[in-house]
Order: structure tokens, then C-alpha cells, then sequence
């Protein structure tokens, strides 16, 4: 979800397991649909954001 959002070019991956990196690397082959995207984005309330942006 987050390599397919605009702006985004190098989402961080918290692996504490070479197998954890090697799910990460793998998924960059998936590639969610529109109406998927929607889903994962339907119940998501933007927030103002604080700080410097």
C-alpha cells in the first residue's frame, strides 16, 4: 500500500529478520487494484498535521 502512494519513494522497512526483508522485498511485486486501495483507505480520517511538513 504505501510504495503505490504518491510522494512516497522509499518507505522504511523495520526488519529484525533476514526473512522479514526478504517478505519486504518480495511484496514490491504486489500490486493493489483501485477498488483494494479504496478499501484500505475508507476508514482512514486524515489528521491536521503539527510541525514543519
Amino acid at each position: 500500500w504505501v510504495i503505490q502512494k504518491p510522494g512516497v519513494t522509499a518507505p522504511i522497512i523495520g526488519a529484525s529478520k533476514p526473512h522479514h526483508l526478504t517478505d519486504a522485498v518480495a511484496a514490491l511485486e504486489l500490486k493493489l487494484t483501485a477498488e483494494e486501495m479504496g478499501e484500505l483507505e475508507a476508514p482512514y480520517q486524515p489528521h491536521a498535521i503539527a510541525g514543519f511538513q
